[in-house]
């Protein structure tokens, strides 16, 4: 089994950029979306991953393949790893969400757990997804270390069932942080579930 998660963030998309929501829709790299993903392959030259592994979201694959050029590793894609589903809210602005969905834009905030946007996931449905994929590739992995390339704010979502970071704004790209977390793995997937509480969302 791997001890060794390292976690990348995809690059960014002109919807990240316009502070748009993009969930499931697949939108390509930008231009700063391709440089964030050729300084990700820079960082992890030095961690040596053994495997790369994606999302099939467009912005990750192209972000992996960037990735796995420069260390001279075919990136192979996961199926079930989609970012988060949220329905009809993707492609719009938070503000947008706001004023045309007071009621329920409270409640997914307060709740993200059981409250799913229209046509949309719960947090918790994404969360359980994402676990079953990770800890079934995980557990017959021979590779050491394994570096996982996520969509945003996917990424986030697993360095939280992994370690319990804060998954901060799922709505909002987060600037300040690195995009990349070495994640130590101690079977923790398992448990993870129980130990989830409701998240605040911006």
């Amino acid at each position: 089994m791997a001890d060794t998660l390292v976690v990348i963030r995809s690059g960014a998309t002109d919807y990240e950029m316009q502070g748009r929501i993009r969930g499931t829709l697949e939108v390509p790299l930008c231009g700063e979306g391709i440089e964030e993903a050729s300084v990700a392959a820079q960082r992890l030259r030095e961690m040596s991953p053994g495997l790369l592994v994606t999302s099939g979201d467009t912005a990750a694959l192209q972000s992996a393949r960037i990735i796995g050029r420069s260390l001279g590793i075919e990136p192979r894609v996961l199926a079930g790893l989609g970012n988060l589903d949220l329905g009809l809210w993707q492609g719009l602005r938070a503000d947008e969400i706001r004023s045309r969905q007071p009621k329920l834009h409270r409640q997914w905030q307060s709740n993200p757990w059981t409250v799913a946007p229209p046509e949309g996931e719960t947090l918790d449905e994404a969360c359980r997804r994402v676990e079953s994929v990770l800890e079934r590739f995980l557990r017959k992995c021979h590779a050491p270390r394994v570096a996982l390339v996520l969509p945003d704010p996917l990424d986030r979502v697993v360095r939280w069932m992994a370690m319990g970071q804060p998954v901060g704004d799922l709505w909002r790209r987060a600037v300040h942080d690195s995009g990349m977390e070495l994640v130590p793995l101690a079977g923790q997937w398992g448990a993870a579930g129980a130990a989830r509480e409701p998240v605040p969302v911006g």
